[in-house]
């Protein structure tokens, strides 16, 4: 399998071809969750070969956004399986990413070690310093789309889904879950609630 074609291949599309006001589900973004897959996996002692897989799901799981903004994991697997064997990966390769990147829907349910790394990995950043920029770039998203209208209403959204979600990985509940649980307060104290019980 040619890991740096496919990753070229999808790179390039992602950057020409993504609506600009897709500022959360972006290149950028595909990036950092490449980086944090990565890293995520070293950490969890993913092989080389699952390793390989994991980096070219990473790039791809949000590549549906090209097709759709609906149920865009579909179609994600579905560019999966039009361009990976075109890069050399087998039959069960394709499938094996096209699974990863439907592990990322929300609510994610992942069913194995790589799409636990790869659900940690989108949402990385939840646990992160950069919390807030790169939250403020999804709000802009969303109100470009209409999915959202004032920033009450996106802070009470993270709150409901920062409360909801876990992390399912050892490496990310050590690194991760902590700061996340701080930038939840963070985000609580500018609604005027209280602290979390």
């Amino acid at each position: 399998m040619d890991i740096n074609g496919a990753s070229d291949h999808i790179v390039r599309r992602l950057a020409a071809e993504l609506d600009p006001r897709r500022t959360y589900h972006s290149l950028k973004h595909a990036l950092d969750v490449h980086d944090a897959a990565v890293g995520i996996g070293r950490l969890e002692g993913v092989s080389d070969d699952d390793l390989g897989l994991l980096r070219i799901a990473a790039l791809f799981h949000d590549c549906g956004f090209l097709i759709t903004g609906i149920e865009h994991e579909e179609s994600g697997r579905t560019i999966v399986h039009e361009v990976l064997p075109a890069f050399g990966f087998t039959e069960p390769q394709v499938r094996r990413v096209g699974d990863l990147v439907m592990a990322t829907r929300v609510p994610q349910c992942p069913e194995d070690d790589l799409a636990r790394i790869l659900c940690d990995a989108d949402l990385d950043y939840l646990g992160r310093t950069d919390f807030k920029p790169i939250g403020d770039t999804l709000f802009a998203e969303m109100r470009a789309f209409g999915q959202i209208g004032s920033e009450r209403e996106w802070d009470e959204l993270q709150v409901r889904f920062i409360s909801a979600h876990r992390y399912f990985t050892r490496t990310n509940q050590r690194r991760r879950e902590p700061l996340k649980q701080v930038n939840l307060e963070g985000v609580r104290a500018r609604l005027g609630y209280g602290p979390a019980q």
